[in-house]
């Protein structure tokens, strides 16, 4: 799955949730490397990440709620329109995003956005005789490990948060559809995710402990020796990218954890991380208990090594000192704003 040439050539490339913090890097990426990129989203945190590919003669652009069952098709008509080819592939990316903004919303509109809108989507993709739909689950699905070893891909599922048993519930319809659909559906299981974005987001475990520490010299960490998975936006990214161009056989109806070894921390690491790079951080420990995202698990990543040869490039430092370098240079006048979060702060 190569992109071609000429606009006839082209693949097409549909991204839900393109506006946001991973969607509007991987536009770009796919941009970059020539595809015709349609992004469908609604916007629910702005549109202006997406301002620098509006004129771009491979890019169209669709506001709408993937829940509506027309949103996909009206997209693809909308970008036909501009002479190029059927649609190839669909990356779903729209969803109510962490445990805080499932909370937020409620369980009824979290399992709408989360799960109902997965199987319109899909359902509207095979119709539309796409050959591939790229569906971005989380790790937050294992919860706590069992055994304390690495989790994989077979591991049994303990959810500890709304997020995840809709992130469940999701993967479990799509796999029911591999067999038969003439659309091949393919699962990551994503890391937590850090680094810059067009749409910058600040309420992500190490993109917020930089920002505090930077900006207040201060960090209150709690439940210090939980262990978590982190993976850089950018090679979450070419992650996406492998997955659209490698042959359908290896993908189809596959769950791949997508990371790498080198992103298990503690979060205690992950703070000496960053105080070895702001080292006038003042430090605060409690221990308390929440009603929230309590993973406490590392992952293993060698299936998708193995089966598509993928590795990161990218190590949690090189994500700090990308943080720093935006805060540092001032283009950002408010990090705490309210529109560079997901959903209000909670305990980390």
């Amino acid at each position: 799955m190569n992109s071609g040439d000429g606009m006839g050539e082209k693949r097409h490339i549909l991204i839900t949730g393109g506006a946001g913090y991973l969607g509007s890097a991987l536009t770009a990426a796919l941009l970059q490397r020539g595809y015709f990129v349609t992004v469908v989203d609604k916007l629910l945190h702005g549109g202006e990440h997406l301002l620098p590919y509006l004129t771009h003669e491979n890019f169209s652009f669709h506001r709408a709620d993937v829940t509506l069952p027309s949103s996909v098709g009206q997209a693809v008509d909308e970008a036909r329109k501009k002479g190029v080819s059927d649609l190839d592939a669909v990356v779903h990316l729209a969803a109510i995003v962490g445990f805080p903004a499932c909370k937020d919303v409620g369980i009824e509109e979290a399992w709408r956005q989360n799960v109902e809108a997965v199987r319109i989507v899909f359902e509207q993709t095979d119709r539309l005789g796409a050959r591939r739909f790229i569906f971005s689950s989380t790790y937050s699905v294992y919860g706590i490990a069992e055994d304390g070893l690495p989790v994989t891909e077979g591991s049994r599922l303990h959810p500890q948060s709304l997020y995840g048993e809709t992130k469940i519930a999701a993967e479990e319809f799509l796999q029911g559809r591999a067999a038969e659909a003439g659309c091949a559906p393919l699962i990551f299981r994503l890391s937590t995710l850090y680094g810059p974005s067009p749409r910058m987001r600040f309420d992500l475990i190490i993109n917020q402990f930089v920002l505090e520490a930077f900006s207040k010299g201060e960090l209150l960490i709690y439940q210090q020796n939980y262990s978590r998975s982190f993976v850089h936006i950018m090679d979450v990214v070419e992650g996406l990218l492998m997955g659209l161009e490698a042959p359908e056989e290896k993908i189809r109806g596959e769950i791949f954890n997508l990371g790498s070894e080198d992103g298990n921390y503690t979060k205690n690491e992950i703070l000496n991380l960053i105080c070895k790079v702001l080292p006038q951080t003042r430090v605060r420990y409690e221990d308390i208990s929440f009603s929230g995202d309590m993973r406490d698990v590392q992952v293993s990543f060698a299936k998708i090594k193995h089966n598509l040869n993928y590795y990161t490039k990218r190590q949690v430092v090189d994500g700090i000192n990308d943080v720093l370098k935006i805060l540092r240079s001032g283009v950002i006048e408010d990090p705490f704003s309210d529109r560079f979060r997901n959903a209000r702060l909670e305990i980390q």
